[in-house]
């Protein structure tokens, strides 16, 4: 029994093979630069590819807008199910007989219609009702260049974001090798009695104290990652490798209208304009609603007591008519939606101002925290070589007898911080960068160029 179980189990095993090592192969790598990631983000982000949703929303409205300048045509039919009898009495021409009483059918059991209407007149609602989609197509379109910005910005920062992450990380793991290779030093150097225990077990706690900080920088270079992942809108198991370095990009020349420049850019901006223009032809369109309608309408119908075809059977008639409709009173609605029209262009007015003050102080703060990022890379151009150096000089000092263990750990810690503060800057310097980008609400080409 259990030889027919193990044979069993093997060639279950054996059938299973092949699915097992497919299931098993990973996936291959996706290599990324800057532009591959923006690219990526743009085709895949889903924040984004939801936005452009809101275009085809609109220019649906717009041909909802125009179907109310045609006509319309619509086919009903009717069977009349019960009826009751019309009874009519007639008196009777026999002096002394009773009244005769005749039931007479008035109404046809089967009944079918064609009606058209077209509008001649609405009172300009329809013209305003037709702009006003227009203008929410292109409002929808500022909106998608708003999330574009915002996606490239998002990717740009993921991307920068996972370059620091693994620059932090090579930071720690080459201030763990430096303290492992001195505590080897310092063990060797024991041994002849030429070191300390004391100085033994300090050595060994800083290489003990460096380990869980090496392991966090790790850990953050797979949370970068998956953030960028998540930005880009790829699979989270996929793995990826990205290719470039934290650099800085070159200086763009600050005019003195950048302002003016964001605030003729901005898509915020612009959709504030369409938004007003749309509540300008809603204001239109209520004070259309107090003028008269005129449109003409027609009618043409069969019916029939049986349902058959043939000739004869079927009664037709048709109708012509021109319809005056005129507003006297609807509980004072068209002056409500007047005053709210009007309310919401005052709104309209404020919040633009209130942005434009907003966009100024963001691409402002922009320019400054710019020009910080990259003083404060200057500062820090020649530190890490400085800081490698005195390093060096430590651990041969010590080695001769001329510097203590604390000399050494101090050095050591000052390289880590060196560098640290490098690739931060480097970073400070990519990001402001970008955010100046978005500040002024240049372009993804625009931002090629520059």
């Amino acid at each position: 029994m259990r030889k027919t179980a193990a044979l069993l189990i093997t060639l279950t095993l054996a059938a299973l093979g092949p699915a097992v090592l497919a299931a098993q192969e990973t996936k291959p790598t996706l290599v990324l630069t800057l532009d591959d990631a923006v690219a990526l983000a743009l085709r895949q982000n889903p924040f984004y590819l939801a936005t452009q949703e809101k275009v085809n929303q609109a220019r649906s409205q717009v041909r909802q807008a125009v179907a109310g300048f045609l006509p319309t045509l619509n086919a009903q039919g009717t069977d009349t199910l019960d009826e009751k009898l019309f009874f009519l009495e007639f008196p009777s021409l026999i002096p002394g007989e009773p009244a005769q009483r005749i039931s007479i059918d008035f109404t046809k059991d089967y009944q079918m219609a064609l009606a058209f209407s077209l509008p001649l007149f609405a009172g300009g609602r329809l013209t305003a009702g037709y702009k006003q989609a227009n203008l929410g197509v292109k409002a929808s379109q500022e909106s998608v260049r708003l999330s574009e910005q915002e996606t490239i910005f998002s990717a740009k920062r993921a991307f920068y974001g996972y370059l620091l992450a693994k620059e932090f990380s090579a930071v720690a793991a080459e201030a763990l090798g430096l303290a492992e290779k001195f505590m080897e030093n310092v063990k060797n150097l024991h041994e002849v009695g030429m070191a300390s225990k004391f100085d033994l077990l300090r050595s060994e706690v800083q290489v003990a104290n460096l380990k869980p900080q090496a392991i966090r920088a790790r850990n953050s270079v797979e949370i970068a990652s998956l953030g960028l992942k998540t930005v880009l809108g790829i699979e989270l198991d996929t793995p990826v490798e990205v290719k470039g370095e934290l650099s800085a990009p070159p200086l763009d020349v600050v005019s003195e209208a950048i302002v003016d420049e964001a605030l003729a850019q901005r898509p915020e901006i612009r959709q504030l304009d369409y938004q007003r223009g749309m509540a300008g032809e809603m204001l239109k369109i209520a004070r259309g609603s107090m003028m008269p309608t005129l449109a003409v309408g027609g009618a043409y119908n069969f019916w029939s007591d049986a349902l058959s075809l043939r000739k004869g059977a079927w009664q037709n008639y048709y109708t012509i008519n021109l319809s005056l409709t005129l507003p006297l009173f609807n509980g004072f609605e068209s002056g409500a939606r007047v005053g709210q029209s009007k309310a919401m262009i005052r709104e309209l007015d404020w919040t633009r101002k209130g942005l434009s003050d907003a966009i100024a102080l963001e691409v402002r703060q922009a320019v400054l925290n710019n020009n910080q990022a990259r003083e404060t890379l200057l500062s820090q151009g020649k530190n890490v070589e400085q800081a490698r150096e005195a390093v060096r000089i430590a651990e041969l000092n010590y080695a001769e007898g001329l510097a203590t263990n604390l000399d050494v750990s101090t050095a050591q810690v000052a390289l880590s911080q060196a560098r640290t503060n490098y690739s931060q800057a480097l970073y400070d310097c990519a990001i402001s960068q970008a955010q100046l980008e978005k500040a002024v609400g240049r372009s993804r080409s625009e931002s090629r160029s520059n």
